[in-house]
């Protein structure tokens, strides 16, 4: 029965948690450079997006949509990376308003922020980077 559903949603169960694991280590990296090194906000969020993204591409290639598709591994990379450009300025921009502009709590936000980032980027990931066809 587990391993039925498993089988089943096992793409989606993947994403998720290796999206938990990439959103640990956004999530980390920005504590450690926002609370801890006290890196501004901006630079804080655009460094742990860097290391987040690097992560997310190598775990999503190779483990949640098995792409083979080495021969256009230049293109997967900038397709990936374009996406995740796209949804990092929106995260940035969130973090921006919400910490700088509303002194809002950063790291809560930052949870809020990878959640919406999180989704769009699997939309993002199954349909037209990783696409099998």
């Amino acid at each position: 029965m587990i391993c039925q559903i498993y089988n089943k949603y096992r793409e989606m169960i993947l994403y998720i948690f290796f999206g938990v694991c990439t959103t640990a280590i956004n999530t980390i990296c920005y504590y450690l450079c926002w609370d801890i090194l006290h890196i501004p906000n901006v630079l804080s969020t655009v460094i742990s997006w860097v290391l987040a993204v690097i992560f997310a591409f190598v775990t999503n290639k190779y483990f949640v949509f098995h792409s083979k598709n080495n021969d256009n591994i230049v293109k997967e990379i900038v397709s990936f990376f374009g996406c995740r450009t796209a949804t990092g300025i929106l995260d940035v921009a969130i973090m921006y308003i919400s910490v700088d502009l509303l002194l809002q709590n950063g790291l809560l936000w930052k949870i809020i922020s990878n959640i919406l980032v999180i989704i769009i980027n699997y939309v993002a990931s199954k349909f037209f980077i990783f696409n099998k066809q």
